[in-house]
């Protein structure tokens, strides 16, 4: 890349540009206020049928009534402002972390910042895959190759080279796709060009999922039906009985509580806080709406390097002369001299200042083996180099020694590759062969060795057209990560088909797969899937776990394949090439330490980690948050069955009214922080990993889910309905309403408990979720105030009972155990 233009901006001189120039970030969509949170809360159509039932009210001359009732309107509306509050916390702290980073020099020393905290003059290093964070003047560049489609539109990478014109060259939110290089920042934030055109991330309306969709469409359809039978009701009471102010306020409860509003508060919170819960597990979501897909995954395809392994890459062994050397890095010993030359030219062949951990461990072998290269090689002058690339991945560097004439060349790259290169005899070639097949069985990444020498100053367009000499084999170990094993096996068990793809040699990567405890089945390599078809290969990935010799653009071929067997994909990727298969996986997911800002950019997860046991975390709490959104969901369906019901069969049997609006309220209040807080907070089932990835065909409300929940429901609005129908004949019209309300509030909480999970209503008492336990005990605290305290009693038109009806309403509400568990013994 060159030498470093060290020393940078100073402390001082960094806080002095900040003042002057501000921070380095696009100008954002402006914050909601609490005026625009209070007016789309208002909104709502449970808001609006609230604020109609108190205006008729006060119309009426009911104040105490109507007072009432809006009091219930704030309380709402202070729990939506909390609700959205708490999600829009959770989405602006992975905003946060999803800020990309930035490589600059300050204080004469190289340290990765934040895009936002690069200030003008900065010197920025950049390197293959980076967003570039701020337009600037090129000062050193190396093979680099810059993606501005963003601004231009042209699809084709711009060649960049440094000029003495001091004019803008780079810019801002363009990526690099080739080299390296560095350039001074000249403008940030507003002011460049990027800035300029008024990008704005927070302006791109995201598709709805599926799932919200599928949701939406459910909401519309009961307000629909809501609106139908609340008029029908209406203008039935009143002209039958004249008193069309009850017949209103009647129409108004059906209507409330016919209304799954709650629906929809779900779909935002849960995801927003799954989202959340993943960042505290090292892993950032980029779109929550993968939060829905995770728990359907049923293929993840994984790299081995650094993601199944430790990706701390050391030397073990070497080869030459068909003489295997081991190295020994906690009892170090000089090589003899065959073994010298190959590690020299391996270290030659490698970045100066290596980034790379396999060129890093090439390095370390100079100080492991007293090799002394940096006092042989102080003079000598990188001349020429040539990058690898996934058509020829093999890296050559051309030196100049002042001591000689001629310039000194050291390739490495995949042994065929470098096999390539070479003049070798057959017998020589199996030789080689040989010794990769015994070093790939040790689990070893291997690496061909080549050196050679070049007279001409001018030199050819490939490197194919050098003449190489072969020196030998380097093997590089990179240890299995701690617990690997046992991640493995819970995908297996959750029926998640684990898809190890490496660019290493069938043998090496057979013997990871070996350690790592996936399938050893098949083993497919990359020209293989380059000579099928897709069908062919989707066949052929049926039986196979194992991709060896894999090349970036073969990655999305395999996703497609696999999406033509069914599969829901995953994928891992860091690379600049790993882009379009990200993309195209249902979920893609970037490495967070190793990763280019381009294969975040193309991913919907990054993994903070780079750990495979984060990836099997994401799944497990996927189906989490899926289960609880279903559990939630089949809870609201169930509750809002006895209220509409109790709500419309008093009126049609001429009965004294249960249900006025402020019942309906109170009972909102009661199911709203349940749906968005007590579920979310469920744990995960027991034998969520033990069963397959759900089919996202389908419904989520299909129809057995909603038959089970009528059901449900069904059961307490039996026992309410008798409950209200005894107290009728016995008690007065206040205990009788009391007496009922009772029983549904202890029904509503039985309910609650028999939703949590899929197993016995008795075992789920025992699962912890502290949240449920204080809401319940708020629920009853609430219920008494409003029994025992005279102004509220006449408000909610309840009674005092004797503890003799109090007993005996709790101990109906309890019946429903005997319901819930029936349905639950015929739906298994």
């Amino acid at each position: 890349m060159g030498v470093l233009l060290m020393l940078g901006l100073s402390t001082e001189q960094v806080i002095e540009q900040r003042k002057k120039y501000g921070i380095n970030a696009l100008p954002n969509k402006k914050r909601r206020t609490y005026l625009h949170i209070i007016l789309g809360i208002a909104k709502e159509p449970m808001i609006f049928l609230l604020i109609l039932a108190m205006v008729l009210y006060l119309i009426f001359g009911e104040a105490q009534e109507g007072i009432s009732l809006s009091i219930f309107v704030i309380v709402i509306i202070t729990i939506s402002i909390y609700q959205e509050g708490k999600t829009e916390h959770a989405l602006q702290s992975l905003r946060k972390l999803s800020s990309p980073n930035a490589v600059v020099i300050r204080n004469n020393e190289v340290i990765h910042i934040k895009s936002e905290e690069v200030v003008v003059d900065d010197i920025v290093i950049l390197y293959e895959g980076d967003r570039i964070p701020a337009d600037g003047v090129l000062q050193s560049a190396n093979d680099l190759l810059i993606d501005e489609s963003l601004l231009t539109g042209e699809s084709l990478p711009v060649s960049k080279t440094v000029t003495n014109d001091n004019d803008i060259s780079v810019f801002s939110g363009t990526m690099v796709v080739q080299g390296q290089g560095q350039f001074q920042v000249k403008k940030i934030g507003k002011h460049t060009e990027i800035g300029k055109i008024g990008i704005e991330l927070e302006t791109l309306k995201p598709e709805p999922s599926p799932l919200q969709i599928q949701i939406k469409k459910l909401v519309q359809i009961f307000s629909i039906i809501g609106i139908l039978i609340c008029l029908t009701l209406v203008i039935l009471l009143g002209l039958l009985k004249g008193n069309w102010l009850n017949a209103s306020l009647a129409g108004l409860a059906l209507a409330m509580s016919l209304l799954p509003e709650e629906f929809p508060v779900i779909l935002t919170v849960f995801p927003a806080l799954g989202a959340w819960r993943l960042s505290k597990q090292k892993i950032l979501t980029r779109r929550i709406s993968t939060i829905e897909t995770l728990g359907a995954i049923s293929a993840l395809c994984v790299d081995k390097t650094g993601t199944l392994t430790e990706n701390k890459m050391s030397v073990t062994q070497l080869w030459a002369n068909n003489i295997f050397q081991d190295i020994h890095l906690t009892s170090p010993k000089e090589l003899e001299n065959d073994f010298k030359i190959l590690s020299e030219y391996a270290i030659l062949a490698s970045e100066i200042e290596p980034l790379d951990p396999i060129e890093k461990a090439c390095h370390q072998l100079d100080q492991d083996c007293f090799l002394n290269l940096n006092k042989v090689h102080h003079n000598w002058t990188l001349i020429q180099e040539y990058d690898r690339t996934p058509e020829f991945p093999v890296k050559t560097h051309a030196w100049k020694n002042p001591n000689l004439s001629n310039y000194i060349l050291a390739a490495k790259g995949a042994p065929e590759a470098i096999i390539s290169l070479c003049k070798l005899s057959n017998e020589h070639k199996n030789q080689i062969l040989q010794a990769i097949k015994k070093m790939g069985e040790q689990g070893l990444r291997i690496l061909g060795v080549a050196k050679g020498t070049h007279t001409s100053t001018i030199w050819p367009a490939s490197q194919k057209d050098l003449s190489f000499e072969f020196l030998g084999l380097v093997g590089v170990s990179d240890p299995i990560r701690v617990n690997i094993q046992q991640s493995i096996q819970i995908c297996h068990e959750a029926g998640i088909n684990v898809i190890m793809i490496t660019g290493d040699f069938s043998e090496t990567a057979k013997a990871i797969a070996k350690q790592a405890g996936l399938k050893i089945n098949n083993v497919i390599t990359g020209p293989e899937i380059k000579a099928m078809s897709h069908k062919t290969l989707a066949e052929k990935l049926k039986t196979t776990s194992i991709c060896a010799r894999i090349t970036p653009e073969l990655k999305l071929k395999i996703i497609q394949a696999l999406k033509i067997n069914g599969h829901i994909v995953a994928m891992t990727g860091d690379g600049v090439n790993d882009a379009p298969a990200l993309k195209a996986a249902h979920v893609g997911i970037a490495m967070g330490n190793r990763g280019t800002d381009v294969a975040r950019e193309a991913s919907s997860l990054i993994l903070l980690d780079d750990n495979f046991s984060s990836i099997v975390n994401a799944i497990q709490l996927g189906r989490r948050i899926f289960d609880n959104i279903k559990k939630s969901m089949c809870y609201i369906l169930a509750v809002h069955v006895p209220i509409a019901g109790m709500a419309l069969l008093p009126v049609l049997l001429n009965w004294p009214i249960l249900f006025y609006p402020i019942h309906v309220a109170f009972l909102q209040l009661l199911i709203d922080p349940i749906c968005s807080i007590a579920f979310e907070n469920e744990p995960t089932e027991i034998n969520s990993m033990q069963k397959p990835p759900r089919n996202t065909n389908r419904a989520l409300l299909g129809k057995k889910t909603i038959l089970y929940s009528f059901l449900q429901g069904l059961g307490i609005l039996g026992i309410v309905f008798y409950s209200y129908y005894w107290a009728l004949e016995q008690l007065s019209e206040p205990q009788a309403r009391t007496f009922a309300f009772m029983c549904l509030i202890i029904a509503n909480l039985i309910l609650i408990i028999a939703n949590r999970s899929s197993g016995p209503v008795f075992k789920s008492i025992y699962i912890a979720n502290r949240l449920l336990l204080s809401i319940s005990l708020i629920i009853l605290l609430c219920l008494f105030f409003a029994i025992y305290i005279p102004f509220l009693a006449k408000l909610f038109y309840f009674s005092v009972l004797p503890i003799s009806l109090i007993i005996k309403s709790i101990l109906l509400g309890f019946c429903s155990i005997i319901w819930f568990e029936l349905l639950k013994k015929i739906s298994a």
